[in-house]
């Protein structure tokens, strides 16, 4: 195995925790700008106010996204685990 089977490895694998972790920081991030304009908007300034909304965004977003995002990190660990014999190679 050769250093670009490593570097495609390593780059699959970021590509991968890019993709699994953007739809749950989006969702986050869009949650907090509306509260956060919410908040201005109406200044309202209560700490629950601001941490509710992100939570909930956060966990529905991983149920909607979950089962898509299991199946992409099951898909890199069985490419990644595939890979093991070439290393002695």
């Amino acid at each position: 195995m050769d250093i670009s089977s490593y570097i495609h490895v390593a780059r699959y694998g970021i590509e991968t925790a890019i993709l699994v972790s953007t739809p749950v920081l989006l969702c986050g991030l869009i949650a907090g700008v509306g509260v956060s304009v919410f908040q201005a908007a109406t200044q309202i300034n209560d700490a629950a106010l601001a941490f509710l909304p992100k939570i909930l965004a956060t966990v529905l977003s991983l149920v909607i996204f979950g089962g898509w995002m299991m199946s992409r990190m099951a898909a890199f660990a069985t490419y990644a685990f595939n890979q093991i014999p070439m290393v002695t190679q």
